[in-house]
């Protein structure tokens, strides 16, 4: 069977590569074509494009690369016309999906969606053509399927996280030489930044977040960068300081992190199941957080504390994510009694998330419907 299969970012090219090794283990004849990363051309996608081409983040920013997006979205509709494939699979990246997902309804391709777009954060009216272009959708926060379900009529399966599915894969196979083989002092312990995978959010919080550095001279801060993000970059950034940075290596990171300050997104949960205590640390264009302010519609931005329907990590958003603040937030995560009840939260949300065998599920499930 031929699929195609579209992710935007680094979570997704992780989630995608692990289903994509799932479907290729259920269905031995799988050709399958794909926009995302690395890992999914690794576990046996052929990659049309990297998501680093294509990964634009905030209102402003989608503006100013309107031509860019305009142009992708219509090589992607002409790629999938010659590819001719039995099932589309989107996997978030909501502005590109949906819009490919309508174009895909209408000429009649079978499509499902894996990682629902956040609706119930904002733009509730997408949830019409979700119903109309959508064949089947798989969400993967526990809260969402009731969501769906009763505030819109509309039924999705929740089949587990799959993080938990990337992170089992890890610790099976994991040997900790991390401070011998990043050349890094064994007699101070880390705590780990991790400041995104898209370089205008590196721009805005990599430089705040390296400022603390020397309010904690008993620590080595080191920097868990994306693979997509190069060396003159970051360099350009951390300037003079004497910061390590290491690439492609977050989940050894957080394995060996007494703390860690994380921007939104994925990492905090990540972060959040290697039960290493945090502070999420966030900024964006001006317009971007003016324009988020009016239309997004949820009391955090971490998918730990969304889950969690209550705040147990400090988020330091835009005006609040200063020095002094991470500072304070980041000294009290380190304190023994805070480590502990953010270790016990973690536990409870840990169990929220279910058990591994997520991607096997949904593959099976994507392969066994019409």
């Amino acid at each position: 069977m031929k699929y195609y299969i579209i992710a935007g970012e680094a979570s997704g090219d992780l989630h995608g590569s692990n289903l994509i090794k799932a479907i290729c283990d259920q269905d031995k004849n799988a050709e399958i074509r794909a926009w995302g990363g690395d890992e999914m051309e690794k576990a046996g996608a052929n990659l049309v494009k990297h998501y680093r081409d294509l990964s634009f983040m905030g209102f402003y920013e989608v503006l100013i690369n309107i031509t860019s997006i305009l142009k992708n979205l219509s090589f992607c509709k002409v790629d999938i016309k010659q590819f001719n494939p039995d099932k589309i699979i989107f996997i978030d990246y909501p502005g590109f999906n949906m819009r490919i997902a309508k174009w895909a309804k209408r000429n009649r391709f079978i499509t499902y969606y894996y990682i629902a777009p956040q609706i119930w954060a904002w733009n509730e009216n997408r949830i019409k053509d979700i119903k109309s272009s959508v064949d089947k959708m798989y969400v993967i926060l526990p809260f969402e399927k009731k969501y769906f379900k009763k505030k819109h009529n509309y039924q999705v399966k929740y089949l587990g996280h799959p993080l938990m599915d990337s992170i089992r894969d890890f610790r099976k196979n994991y040997k900790n030489n991390f401070f011998q083989s990043n050349n890094l002092n064994h007699n101070k312990e880390i705590i780990a930044i991790l400041p995104g995978s898209r370089k205008q959010e590196i721009k805005k919080i990599l430089s705040t977040m390296l400022e603390v550095v020397e309010y904690f001279p008993k620590y080595q801060f080191v920097i868990g960068a994306a693979p997509n993000v190069d060396d003159f970059f970051l360099k350009k950034i951390i300037k003079n300081k004497k910061i390590k940075f290491i690439k492609n290596q977050t989940y050894s990171l957080l394995s060996n992190s007494k703390a860690a300050l994380v921007t939104s997104g994925t990492a905090t949960l990540e972060t959040s199941i290697f039960k290493v205590p945090m502070v999420v640390c966030y900024k964006t264009s001006f317009l971007s957080y003016l324009l988020a302010k009016f239309f997004v519609k949820i009391k955090f931005i971490s998918l730990v504390n969304l889950i969690m329907e209550k705040e147990i990590i400090k988020e330091l958003i835009q005006e609040n994510c200063i020095k002094q603040n991470i500072v304070r937030e980041l000294k009290n995560i380190l304190n023994p009694k805070k480590i502990d009840e953010l270790d016990t939260e973690y536990d409870k949300l840990i169990n929220l998330l279910g058990a591994h065998g997520t991607s096997y599920r949904i593959a099976n499930d994507i392969l066994t419907k019409n």
